[in-house]
Order: C-alpha cells, then structure tokens, then sequence
C-alpha cells in the first residue's frame, strides 16, 4: 500500500507468530519481508499487530559492508549518502576520545570499518531501507535489532515490548519516536546512533535501561518517561538539547562521562535514588528548576564551561536527608540562582549540605550568592517604582502611557496589587511592555523617609562587606586589603615623622631610607594587589570602596597638616616612641595609639631612633599595631608636642583597625571550620 508517498508491506491489526513451534512460517515470514525490503525501499507497518515469539528484526534488512567501495549498488544515492554520515559521527567520536577525557575509540564493528582499509565479512551491517511503524504493537517475545541502520523514521508509539529488547549498535538515520512505549524487561540501546530527534516522551521502563556509549545528533526528548529500575547513560554524546523534564527515576541513574553540548533540561525531574555525573562534561547551563533530589547527586569531577552552572530555582532537597556531592572548592560556584525570594531555603539547604561534608568554601560560596542575590533585592527596593504608591506622572516617565497609568491607578484603589505579574491583568497592558518594565516596578509596602535611610545603610554595609571580603568568605581577599592599607599608612606615617620642614633647618629623610621604604612600599602594595585581583570578583569596585574609606580623610589630614606648618618643641625628635623594655612579636588588643600621661610611661617609651638604617621599618610596625593589633614592638605615639592633626591620623587607623580585626576573625571562624563551633552545631 502506499502511504504518505511511499511504498509500504502492511500488515496492521495481524496476529504473526514466530515462534519455535510455528518454525516453517517463521523462517518463510523472515525469507518473503527480507526480500521484498532488500529489493527496493518499502516500509513495514506492524501497528497494532500482534507478535508471537522473538523478532529478530535485523534479520529483515539488507547485509552489506559499510567500506565505501564495497556498499551494495543497490542503494541509491541518497541512501549512501546517508550510509556515509556514519563515517562522519564515527570521526568525531575518534577525535573526542583524542582529549583523553571521557571517550574511547568507537568500538562498534560499523566504525572499525569506516575508520579502516579494508571490508570483512564481521564488518556488515543490516540496513533497513523503508520506515519502521510500530503503533501500539505489541511483542510477546524479544526484539532483536543489533547493528541495524534504518534509513527512514522508526515509529513505535504506544508499543508493549513484554520481553528483553536489543538495539545495540543500532543506527537511527531519521527520527524515532517511543512515546508513550513500555519495556517490561531489559532494554538495550547501547552504542546506538541517533541522526534526527529522538522522542521518548512518557516511555515506561520496567527494567534496566541501557543507553551506554550511544550518540544522540539532534534533540532527545525524555519528557515524562519513567525509569523503574537502573538507568545508564555513560559516555552518552548528546550534541542538541536532552529533555528530562518530568521524568521520574525510581532507581539509580548514571550520566558517568557524558558530554552535554547543549541544555540539559531536568526541570521537575525526581531522582528518588542516587544520580551520577561524574566526569560529565557541561557546556550550556543544566536547568533543575523544580528538581527533586531525594538521596544523593554526585557531580565529582565533573566540567562545567564558562556558560554552565547548575540552574536550581525550587529545587526541593533536604541536607538531612540527601547530598550532593561535587570537588570541593568548585561544585559551589556552579550554583546558579536568579532572585532571592523563593529561593533561600535552598540556598539554606545547599549550605548545610556542603558543611556536613567539610566542604566549607563551597558553602560559603553559596552564602556569597545569597548576600549577592540579597543586595540586588535591596537595591530594587530602594530605587525600583512602588506601583501601589507611585503617581500617575511617576508611571508614565517610567515607560507606560498614560491610558495604562491610569489603569494602573484604578486598579490599586479597588485592590492593591500584590505582585507586578498582576499587571498582565489589566487589558491596558500587553506582555511586551511588563517585560521591558518588570525590572523596574515592585510591590509592596512604600518606605518612610526613615525606613528608606535605614535600608539604605544596610545596602551600604552589605555592599562594603561583599567588595573588601566576600561576605567573610575569602581570607585572602581580606589578607589583600589589609595589606594595601598597612603599607598605604605606614607610608602616610613616615612621612609627617621624617619629612617634616625644608627651613628654616631641613629636617628630612636620607635618600637610602628614602628609597627603601619606597621600594618596601611597592613589594608590599605589589602582593596585596595579586590577592585582590586574584580573589576579588570585581576587584576594581573593591579598590574603589578601600579607596573612599582610607584615602580622602588621611590625605586631607596631610595637606592641613603640610599647610599650617610645624612650630613646636622637640621637633628633631620622632613622634614615635617604642617600649624599650621589650622587643617581641605580640598581640596588642587592648593597645591605644598613645602613650598614657604617667611620667613612669615616659620612662619606659623611647623615641624612635631616626639614625638607624632600619628605622623605616617601625613605621610598618606602627601601621601593624593599629589596624591589625599585631606587632614586633610596642610603638605609640608620645603624649605631649604632638600636632594634633597626627594623632588624629593615627586615631583614624586604630578605629579603621577595630573594624579590620572584627572582619579578620570573622572571616576566619567563616573559613576555617575549627573555629567556628557553629558549623557543627543544628
């Protein structure tokens, strides 16, 4: 019969059995169909036919080499043009293996072929020339279709495969569909091919499914399947888009080595056992959003590209009761989640999961996230248009036009509006113009002049913690800016102590100290930019924010100071003084800047000596003491003929100080899990 153009044996609503006992019709059955598909490019329709026994399927095709000067003459040429894409996917597949990350040599007797010189006789393969219609068929037996190409589209929607199915090796030249077909037992599909888009929507496996090793060129669509039993997917190449989306696997699932060049798409997917990426390999983001997690995922040593992360808006996982594991150090930065409402008791969960296994850093990376994804709400709230408050006039500059402003406006007298979706609600307002806005508009309770200041400060305070430390996450970020202002006041204090006037009578450095305290000044400022650019993710807006705060107040403090001029006594002795009764590394918590007034305290600090070849030395020391209360001496500064411009400089450092030890231990007991019992702690 002739159907949709093309000649197809049609044996539709038949009950054919092939079993041991019905032998003389089984093989007169094979002989007839092998003869008239191998003659010419007829298609077989077996839907809603009845199969009795196993059906060897490979059996009904044309043998023939794949050496390209043996192929049957007997294909056209368009069907070995489509022979030949095979060599094409069996090269690729060779030069992937060629990195040495996740696959082998192909293996499959069609590709050694290919890739070969010569033709053997365990080289053929069966070729099915016309289009495979399996329509709610149902087999009884087993389906055996190994090393099979099938030229045309494979259709076996609604099929009942009762038996073990083989399709291993097998070669999908257009698109297949087992929508809505169940495997009672073992299916197998390992080392397949699929040339077109593969459709396994709402597939029921019973048993194991078996798609190791197997090549999908175009999309592959899982949707709403259901894995009973184990499901494999190692070394699978998916070079389009894989839709998992719905899909429920009641057992194990592995995706060990798989390469994923485009979406990987497991939204609302449940993984009620544990599922396997390792040494996967993502090269667009995987999209979980609504996933379950119920027992454990493992993404150790697995790659993501610059453009992947793992997308988890709603994932449901419970740290109590399942993991996800990953390297540590980097499977927290995959995380990637758009806004913080809906969203922090998966960001708590992801959290509490990394600390259970020591992988601090990583749950510190995700808390880094939520203090991101927390100021950027901040900001919103503080500068984005309240449309339950804002007026008419304020609506329109905004963008909308006056006949929806006012909308807006009439709406919100009737009811206030409770999320800016709402607002596709009114006819006035089309989906164009609430995404061009959306970013723009919130909802919500308007601030009070005081509420706006307070919220303001919290921006304020959050967006200096995240820029100079991650949010406490990153002791070496912390270490960077610490030490660019260390070096920044010990410079600062040097100066006004040795460089004080030109006349009457110099009082100024010599070139040797000159130039060492310049040369320690770049080494030290050196090291301390390589950490912030190093650990910083946006390190020049964390040099702006150091810049503002230890910058302008000092050096207006110098230039009064340089302006006003100096005229007090003892003005050949340093301002600084060092507790010569010890020489020692300590810490100095409780330390003030300068000496007290007790005449004993005279006796005991010592001015520091200008004479001394080390001397630049003290004024790091100093600058030490101040902001890190730590110290290899005592050093203050003396308590009378003190220009009071400089004790307020290093009064300025101390208080800077006081706030740089706090984020320094905070830091710390955030970084390091033996110091913060917290951690351990529910």
């Amino acid at each position: 019969m002739l159907r949709e153009g093309n000649l197809t044996v049609d044996l539709q609503k038949m009950v054919i059995d092939l079993r041991s006992e019905n032998a003389s019709f089984r093989d007169a059955f094979y002989q007839l169909l092998r003869k008239e598909l191998g003659a010419k490019p007829l298609g077989l329709d077996l839907s809603y036919a009845l199969i009795l026994g196993d059906f060897v399927g490979s059996d009904l095709g044309l043998r023939t080499p794949l050496y390209s000067q043996a192929i049957a003459p007997i294909f056209t040429a368009t069907e070995q043009e489509e022979l030949e894409r095979l060599r094409f996917v069996c090269l690729q597949s060779l030069a992937i293996s060629t990195t040495g990350y996740a696959y082998a040599l192909p293996n499959s007797k069609d590709c050694r072929s290919l890739l070969g010189t010569q033709s053997t006789p365990s080289s053929e393969i069966a070729v099915f020339r016309g289009a495979l219609t399996l329509v709610q068929t149902r087999f009884n037996g087993e389906v055996k279709f190994p090393n099979t190409f099938f030229l045309q589209s494979v259709d076996a929607q609604g099929a009942t495969f009762l038996q073990p199915t083989n399709w291993t090796e097998t070669r999908f030249g257009r698109s297949v569909s087992f929508t809505s077909a169940t495997f009672y037992q073992p299916s197998n599909f390992q080392g397949s091919i699929f040339f077109e888009k593969a459709n396994f929507k709402k597939i029921r496996f019973q048993e194991i499914a078996d798609f190791q090793s197997s090549i999908f060129e175009k999309t592959a669509n899982f949707n709403q399947a259901n894995f009973k039993q184990l499901a494999k997917f190692n070394s699978v190449q998916w070079q389009e888009n894989a839709d998992f989306s719905d899909v429920r696997f009641a057992n194990q699932v592995q995706f060990t080595k798989a390469n994923f060049n485009q979406f990987l798409l497991l939204t609302e997917v449940i993984f009620e056992q544990a599922v396997s990426f390792r040494e996967a390999e993502f090269n667009q983001f995987v999209n979980m959003q609504g996933a379950n997690i119920l027992n454990q995922a493992d993404f150790s040593d697995a790659r993501f590209s610059t453009e992947a992360c793992l997308s988890v808006p709603g994932l449901t996982f419970n740290s109590n009761q399942a993991k996800i594991l990953g390297n540590p150090g980097q499977i927290g930065k995959m995380f990637c989640i758009p806004t913080l409402q809906g969203n922090q008791n998966i960001l708590r969960n992801l959290g509490q999961n990394f600390r259970q296994q020591q992988q601090v850093s990583d749950a510190n990376e995700l808390e880094y996230t939520k203090q991101q994804l927390r100021l950027v709400e901040m900001s919103r709230r503080l500068t984005a248009t309240n449309i339950n408050s804002a007026s008419v006039a304020s609506l329109i500059n905004l963008g909308f036009s006056a006949p929806q402003a006012e909308a807006i406006a009439q709406h919100r007298l009737i009811k206030p509006f409770r999320n800016s979706s709402e607002l596709l609600s009114l006819a006035d307002i089309d989906l164009e113009k609430y995404t061009q806005l959306s970013d723009y508009l919130i909802v919500g309770e308007p601030l009070s002049i005081g509420e706006w200041l307070l919220q303001a400060w919290s921006w304020l305070a959050l967006s200096v913690l995240l820029l100079l430390s991650g949010y406490g996450t990153n002791f070496w970020l912390v270490f960077g800016v610490g030490g660019l202002a260390i070096a920044y006041f010990g410079l600062l204090f040097w100066l006004v102590d040795r460089y004080r006037r030109l006349h009457p009578v110099p009082i100024i450095p010599t070139s040797y100290e000159t130039i060492s305290i310049l040369v320690s000044f770049s080494v030290l400022e050196f090291f301390s930019l390589l950490a912030i650019f190093r650990n910083a993710e946006q390190p020049w807006l964390t040099l702006g924010c150091l810049f503002i705060i230890i910058v302008p107040v000092p050096v207006a403090l110098l230039i009064r100071l340089y302006q006003q001029g100096r005229y007090h006594d003892l003005m050949d002795v340093s301002y600084f003084t060092e507790d010569g009764t010890f020489r020692q590394l300590r810490l100095l918590i409780g330390r003030l800047p300068v000496i007290p007034r007790n005449q004993t305290f005279r006796e005991r600090y010592m001015p520091l000596l200008g004479d001394r070849r080390w001397n630049w030395f003290n004024y790091y020391d100093f600058s030490l003491n101040n902001l890190l209360k730590l110290g290899f001496n005592d050093i203050r500064l003396r308590d009378e003929h003190l220009p009071g411009i400089i004790s307020a400089l290093a009064w300025y450092q101390w208080s800077l100080g006081v706030i740089y030890i706090t984020l320094v231990l905070w830091t710390l007991s955030r970084t390091i899990p033996g110091l913060n019992l917290l951690i351990y702690l529910k």
